[in-house]
């Protein structure tokens, strides 16, 4: 059983007890619903919305990190333009406890 949640724009093939790295969802320990796309059981496949109400898919963030630093450089040439810039998108690492009709 596994199903595919969206989340930040983006969508994860998650199953119980899987952790998955997120955009910022909330507080360390809180506990968030991720809205399902497609849900796998066995030969059973819910994709439709009407059919995708019944599910529910339920995680806890469990801790907070940081991706890679990204650093860029703009500059106009000949007028002593110049600025750095850098930038940490922060994650939250959110454990699968839930998965299943409601």
């Amino acid at each position: 059983m596994y199903a595919v949640v969206a989340t930040g724009g983006k969508q994860y093939r998650v199953s119980e007890g899987e952790v998955i790295t997120t955009e910022l969802l909330g507080e360390t320990g809180s506990v968030v619903e991720l809205r399902p796309v497609l849900y796998v059981e066995g030969d059973r496949v819910l994709a439709t919305p009407a059919e995708l109400s019944a599910v529910a898919v339920k995680g806890r963030i469990i801790d907070e990190t940081k991706g890679p630093k990204i650093r860029g450089f703009t500059y106009k040439s000949k007028s002593n333009q110049r600025r750095r810039w850098g930038h940490r998108q922060r994650h939250s690492l959110v454990e699968i406890t839930e998965i299943g009709m409601a």
